[in-house]
């Protein structure tokens, strides 16, 4: 059996990779099919210590260093698969990791859920260290949209492609009324203006003035956009009684959000944005997706099929889309229920794990 050290996000924090980390640990598929250890690479533990220096992180850091090197003589793994970040001070973290594997010249899988390569590596010493990583390094990405990113440092030959895929939720059944009113739109995202706040906001006053029946639910926590902030947007666009802000849900109370839901908005422009998780759990609760042309967005949602594509802050473009879906019952019949088979054949755990598999064993023969 090959041995493969999996070096993961695992959560908290909960954030995408961090989700598909603990998948991938706790898959019985994976760990019947290889001989697996694991290192958590994150060095914020707790939620409140993302993005936040400290001496504490750098002693976990040194942790997951020599954690690493003890792996690597002791179980000489034939493989690692690295979910590497690739920008950012996580970036120069990440290659002091690489380091050690090549100089033991172990197989190196890296797992990309982020992407700024094409824009970091103007800086000279960012171009050397990606040359330095990426050399003879096989790369997952969530989606060929993504590959223009790194094309310049990875041959074609060296990518695969391995979509993510999320657990079944538990949804109550859809029932769609005819005659609904008002449409519930959800926007479940942390409260960051490049997730596309402001947009959707401004999409809500056009279709206030249009006098259209709906409301716009807010579902996350406070990024940099603050409550109070938030609040005053509102406020300023005299949408107090179509938009709240209903804070951070989990579990079951995220699941009842959804269920409650009639569209799903995300109309990110966040140059992070590879492949959100968030976007799979609507199409999965039948909702029609309304989102942009941003990463690999536009090989989750099928513009004019399970959803509509809009580009980014596009205010009138999204609030178009928006009417349409409000105004046509059966429209979000068709599109929700086309993206609930969607996600069934393409985007379940089970076949993130199989397609997964398949790659870890064509890559370590």
């Amino acid at each position: 059996m090959k041995k493969i050290l999996f070096i993961l996000h695992l959560p908290p924090p909960v954030h995408g990779s961090s989700m598909v980390g603990q998948s991938i640990k706790n898959s019985r598929l994976i760990n019947t099919s290889f001989d697996c250890s694991y290192i958590n690479l994150l060095v914020s533990r707790k939620i409140n210590e993302t993005g936040k220096f400290s001496f504490l992180k750098i002693i976990r850091f040194v942790g997951v260093w020599y954690e690493l090197l003890l792996n690597i003589l002791e179980k000489k793994p034939e493989a690692c698969y690295l979910a590497l970040s690739t920008t950012g001070l996580s970036f120069y973290k990440d290659a002091l990791l690489v380091f050690w594997l090549r100089l033991f010249k172990i197989k190196r899988i890296y797992h990309l859920h982020n992407k700024g390569v094409s824009h970091n590596d103007r800086n000279k010493i960012n171009k050397l260290l990606y040359k330095f990583v990426f050399k003879d390094a096989s790369v997952i990405l969530l989606s060929d949209k993504l590959y223009r990113d790194i094309e310049y440092f990875v041959p074609s030959s060296q990518v695969y492609i391995c979509p993510n895929g999320i657990d079944n939720l538990i949804v109550e059944p859809r029932i769609y009324l005819k005659d609904k009113s008002p449409v519930n739109i959800l926007f479940l995202s942390n409260l960051i203006e490049s997730k596309g706040v402001s947009t959707l906001l401004d999409a809500c006053v056009i279709l206030q003035e249009k006098e259209l029946e709906f409301e716009c639910s807010f579902v996350g926590a406070e990024g940099d956009i603050n409550i109070t902030q938030f609040d005053a947007k509102v406020l300023e666009h005299k949408i107090g009684n179509r938009v709240t802000y209903l804070g951070r849900k989990f579990g079951e109370e995220k699941q009842a959000e959804f269920a409650r839901a009639d569209i799903f908005a995300f109309p990110t422009y966040y140059s992070n944005e590879c492949f959100p998780l968030v976007i799979l759990e609507a199409m999965f609760a039948g909702l029609p997706v309304v989102s942009t042309f941003e990463g690999g967005i536009p090989d989750i949602v099928d513009d004019g099929i399970t959803g509509f594509l809009v580009p980014q802050k596009d205010t009138e473009a999204l609030a178009a889309k928006l009417e349409v879906l409000i105004r046509d019952t059966e429209l979000r019949r068709q599109q929700g229920e086309a993206g609930k088979q969607k996600f069934e054949k393409e985007f379940t755990l089970e076949r993130f794990e199989h397609r997964l598999m398949e790659i870890l064993q064509s890559i370590i023969v």
